[in-house]
């Protein structure tokens, strides 16, 4: 099994940077594909961006390509979403998950271990 735990969120202003990580516990931490999801309040819990067990492919979702990267250290079992030219509309709860499955499932189903969340708000 794996536990992920989620941090780095906080206030920011809009066009500006924060980086989230996700530390995730579990011996076989590399053979989990892991994602980001977001939830604004009234909202769908949305895919955010994921990535595959050896870090080789990642998936966005459009409205944040080109704008955060994800990234993964599986030495430290970590998984990091790197946020730029942040916009109002990205303040959401952040959500680290990981799923047993060989892709990187874009619906929330997908995902069997999910993290407490971080809040990120962005003022304009």
């Amino acid at each position: 099994q794996v536990q992920p735990v989620e941090s780095g969120g906080g206030l920011v202003q809009a066009g500006g940077s924060l980086r989230l990580s996700c530390a995730a516990s579990g011996r076989t931490f590399s053979n989990y594909p892991m994602a980001w999801f977001r939830q604004a309040p009234g909202k769908e819990r949305d895919f955010v961006a994921g990535i595959s067990g050896n870090g080789g492919r990642t998936y966005y979702a459009d409205v944040v390509k080109g704008r955060f990267t994800i990234s993964r250290d599986n030495a430290k079992s970590t998984v990091f979403l790197q946020m730029n030219s942040l916009k109002p509309e990205d303040t959401a709860v952040y959500y680290c998950a990981a799923t047993w499955r060989v892709d990187i499932p874009l619906g929330q189903q997908g995902y069997a271990y999910w993290g407490q969340g971080t809040q990120v708000t962005v003022s304009s």
